[in-house]
C-alpha cells in the first residue's frame, strides 16, 4: 500500500474487483461440468467467463451477450452486444439467437449467468413489445426500487427469466455456473434467474407494482398480461453453482491491508441513509463494505446510486466534524448508472470544490457534482459484476 491514502483506497478497491475475476471463477469450477453441447454466457462479465469456458471446451458452439462496453470479439464465440440498464433492439435480436440455440441444442448446455442479464435479453412475453418491456424497466429504475423487486417483475414479462431458459433448453440437461450481483446471492435474482425458479407470481408483480405506484403508469398490454392467468408447468431441473459474490470481493478487501473493519451488514436502501449507517460503523482506520443502494430519481441529471452515495457520505462526514478521511464507493462493474464512472473518491476537501451541490443534488446530477470537484472514479469496465464496494480511510 501507498501512503497517499486516495491511492490506498483505489488499491484495496480493486483488490475487491480482481477478487471477482470471471475467468478464474469459471475456471476453477469446471472440472465438474459436462462437456455442452451450448455454451450462453448472459450478463455483465460474459465475456471473461465464456473466455474461460472455451478454454476448457475449445469448439463448442457459444454465444456471449453482454453490454457495449464489454463486448469485444472473441475467438472461438458470437458476441452479441446488447444495451443496459435499459433494453434495445440488440438485446431482443440477441434473446431471440439464445431461445433459437436453446432448442436447437443437441446435449448438455452451459449457462455462464452474471449480473445485467437481466435488461440484456429482453425476449418480451406474450404480446409484449420490447417498447413495453422498456417502458417498465424505465419506471422501475426511476421508483428506487431494489433489484429484486425489479427481477420478480421482469421475470413475469420475459419468456427466458424465471427459469425460462431451462424450459427451451429441455429435456438437455443445463449447468449454470452465477457471478453473482445480488446482495444475499439469491439465485432467482441474479439476471431474473433465467436457470432458476421465479422468485413471485404475476399477483406479487401487481401488488409490488400498486406499492410503488407505478401500476396506473405501465403500458396497459403489461396490466392485461399479468392479469392474465396462465398454467404455470413445472421446471426442468438444473445445476446452478455460485462462483463469485459481493461478500467474496468485500473480504479480499478486507485482506489487502493491515486492520481492516468491515461492515458486516450489506449497504442497502436509500443513499441517504446509507451513508448515516456507514458513518455510524467507521471508526479511525480502515473500514471497507458491500451492498447495493437505491437512489430516488426526481431530477433529470446524470449519475448513479455509487456517485451519489460518495456525496451523502463527504455531507455526512462534514457534519460530524471528521477532519482527515478518504472515501471511495464505486460499482465493481466500473458503470454506475448511465456514465463512465464507477463511481465517486471523496475526502474532507470535496464539498467546498462544489460551490452549487445542492442544486446539482436536487437534479440528481451527481456525475457533474464530481466531475466539478475532480472526484470521479474512472476505471473503465471491468469486465466482471458484483455489485457496489467502499472503503473508507480516516485518520482522524
Amino acid at each position: 500500500m501507498t501512503g497517499n491514502p486516495r491511492e490506498t483506497a483505489l488499491e484495496i478497491f480493486q483488490a475487491g474487483v480482481k477478487a471477482a475475476d470471471p475467468y478464474q471463477a469459471v475456471a476453477d469450477a469446471l472440472d465438474d461440468v459436462p462437456t455442452p453441447a451450448l455454451i450462453l454466457a448472459i450478463g455483465k462479465a460474459a465475456r471473461r467467463m465464456a473466455q474461460a469456458a472455451l478454454a476448457r471446451f475449445a469448439g463448442v458452439t457459444c454465444i456471449v451477450v453482454t453490454n457495449y462496453e464489454n463486448a469485444s470479439a472473441l475467438e472461438g464465440a458470437s458476441v452479441m452486444p446488447a444495451g443496459h440498464p435499459v433494453p434495445d433492439d440488440n438485446g431482443a435480436l440477441a434473446a431471440e439467437a439464445v431461445m433459437a440455440a436453446l432448442q436447437s441444442a443437441d446435449g448438455p448446455i452451459l449457462a455462464l449467468i452474471s449480473g445485467g442479464g437481466s435488461a440484456l435479453l429482453p425476449a418480451p412475453a406474450g404480446q409484449l413489445t420490447l417498447a413495453d418491456k422498456a417502458a417498465v424497466n424505465a419506471l422501475l429504475l426511476a421508483a428506487g426500487m431494489e433489484i429484486k423487486a425489479m427481477n420478480l417483475i421482469r421475470q413475469q414479462l420475459s419468456d427466458i427469466k424465471g427459469g425460462g431458459m431451462l424450459r427451451l433448453a429441455a429435456p438437455h440437461q443445463v449447468t449454470a455456473l452465477i457471478l453473482s450481483d445480488v446482495i444475499g446471492d439469491d439465485l432467482a435474482a441474479i439476471a431474473s434467474g433465467p436457470t432458476v425458479g421465479p422468485i413471485g407470481t404475476a399477483q406479487d408483480a401487481i401488488a409490488l407494482l400498486k406499492y410503488f405506484d407505478l401500476w396506473d403508469q405501465v403500458p396497459q398490454v403489461v396490466r392485461d398480461h399479468l392479469q392474465t392467468p396462465r398454467d404455470i408447468e413445472a421446471l426442468p431441473k438444473a445445476t446452478n453453482v455460485l462462483v463469485g459474490s459481493n461478500s467474496k470481493s468485500v473480504a479480499a478487501m478486507a485482506a489487502a491491508a493491515a486492520d481492516v473493519q468491515v461492515i458486516a451488514t450489506p449497504i442497502e436502501g436509500d443513499v441517504g441513509d446509507a451513508a448515516k449507517m456507514i458513518c455510524d460503523q467507521a471508526g479511525v482506520g480502515i473500514t471497507v463494505w458491500g451492498g447495493e443502494t437505491t437512489v430516488l430519481l426526481q431530477g433529470t441529471g446524470r449519475g448513479g446510486r455509487n456517485q451519489e452515495l460518495a456525496l451523502r457520505i463527504a455531507i455526512e462526514a462534514k457534519a460530524r466534524g471528521w477532519e482527515e478521511w478518504v472515501c471511495l464507493q464505486g460499482g465493481s462493474d466500473g458503470r454506475d448508472g448511465p456514465t463512465d464512472a464507477a463511481g465517486g473518491l471523496v475526502d474532507q476537501g470535496t464539498l467546498a470544490r462544489i460551490p452549487n451541490l445542492d442544486a446539482l443534488l436536487a437534479n440528481n446530477d451527481s456525475y457533474a457534482a464530481l466531475q466539478q470537484a475532480g472526484d470521479l472514479v474512472i476505471i473503465g469496465a471491468t469486465g466482471t459484476n458484483v455489485a457496489d464496494l467502499g472503503v473508507l480511510i480516516r485518520t482522524r
